[in-house]
């Protein structure tokens, strides 16, 4: 039996988000450049699995459509009834930089619908973890805007429909995107059924969130974590922060299943972060919540895609994550994993952030986890 479940849908590609400068307050006064945000680095990803026989390795789960109910658990109804009002027209903006065209409503409905359908499938015993390969990506969205490119909240979306099930009663969400995970912090903050922690590049995106002070609020306390991190940071403190924070963190809450919003847009080539992390250290990462979901929750994890704009780089970063997933080869070989040994090493700047992350977050959901017991 196939133990990884793949979701792709060809409308995934046809979300349009028009040009760069479609977000800013300039008409004319540019030569317009592809927005960063675009379908390239998706279906170059879904190219090369073809090309090398790696899709077919894969079980191939099909999306479907979320349900207005189903996004309203997260997200208002007047936001969602003004994204589909502008979807119907000529498109327009969900909020703050996010652009979108014609359909694009009915597309991110798909988005959220694919990461539950693979989450399902993984409930129901039908697969070990899944790779959603969605777009519109989701980890932004707030219950009343988009925000950074993401019109429905994907990741929260789905753990709002698995905490439904009568086995489920604890999800832990792994965000590894360069940028914070506001959107899904935002829905959970008040929620201990939800371990939400975020790995990103400290004040980047969004402006003035992400700090390790929010920890959470009202029974929520101590069940979000924050891992700001330096620029400059690759594959020895993302490591480090994982050994660190993330995976003591899980083996506390002990969830009933983990789920990672995969930005791939901390690789060293990508156009709107400042780390320098390789595919074989986001291969490490897939791993050790592989192993994790292993030891903690029959093996059920669910691997959405988010962020990462670089066309050429982002194929090598995913594929690299869906073997971790499925102990599969591709026969993919990245060609700048030769520069791997001479940049990664983790830094003293670096160390005392992570330090301070850990101090700031696994004392009190300790704490919080015995009291409330």
């Amino acid at each position: 039996m196939k133990s990884t479940g793949f979701v792709w849908h060809e409308k995934y590609m046809w979300h349009d988000t028009g040009n760069a400068l479609g977000v800013l307050p300039v008409s004319g006064d540019f030569q317009p450049w592809t927005h960063f945000e675009n379908a390239e680095t998706k279906r170059r990803l879904k190219n090369l699995m073809d090309a090398y026989g790696f899709t077919q390795k894969l079980k191939s789960i099909e999306p479907v459509y979320a349900s207005v109910d189903q996004v309203c658990r997260v997200h208002k109804p007047d936001y969602v009834a003004h994204i589909k009002a502008l979807s119907a027209d000529k498109g327009g903006n969900a909020g703050e930089s996010t652009p979108f065209g014609p359909g694009s409503y009915e597309i991110a409905l798909l988005a959220a619908g694919g990461a539950i359908a693979a989450g399902n499938a993984i409930l129901d015993g039908e697969i070990k973890n899944a790779y959603a390969l969605i777009r519109p990506c989701g980890h932004h969205a707030e219950a009343d805007r988009g925000r950074g490119f993401c019109i429905f909240a994907n990741v929260a979306i789905a753990a709002k429909e698995f905490l439904l099930r009568d086995n489920i009663n604890k999800l832990a969400v792994v965000d590894w995107d360069v940028h914070h995970g506001n959107g899904t912090e935002s829905v959970f903050y008040n929620d201990p059924s939800v371990l939400t922690i975020s790995l990103h590049e400290d004040s980047l995106y969004p402006y003035n969130t992400g700090t390790i002070n929010d920890r959470g609020d009202g029974d929520g306390e101590g069940y979000n974590i924050n891992i700001p991190l330096p620029p400059g940071c690759g594959g020895g403190a993302y490591k480090q922060a994982f050994e660190s924070i993330v995976l003591p963190a899980l083996n506390l809450y002990q969830p009933d299943m983990i789920l990672v919003a995969n930005g791939l847009d901390a690789s060293t080539w990508d156009p709107l972060g400042h780390m320098m992390l390789l595919s074989n250290h986001y291969r490490h990462m897939a791993t050790a919540l592989v192993n994790a979901a292993e030891s903690l929750c029959d093996g059920r994890l669910l691997v959405c895609h988010e962020g990462g704009y670089s066309a050429g780089y982002v194929p090598f970063c995913g594929i690299a994550i869906m073997e971790a997933l499925s102990g599969e080869e591709s026969g993919v070989i990245d060609p700048f994993s030769r520069y791997e040994n001479h940049w990664h090493d983790v830094q003293a700047n670096q160390q005392a952030a992570i330090a301070a992350a850990r101090d700031a977050s696994l004392e009190l959901l300790e704490a919080k986890l015995r009291s409330a017991v």
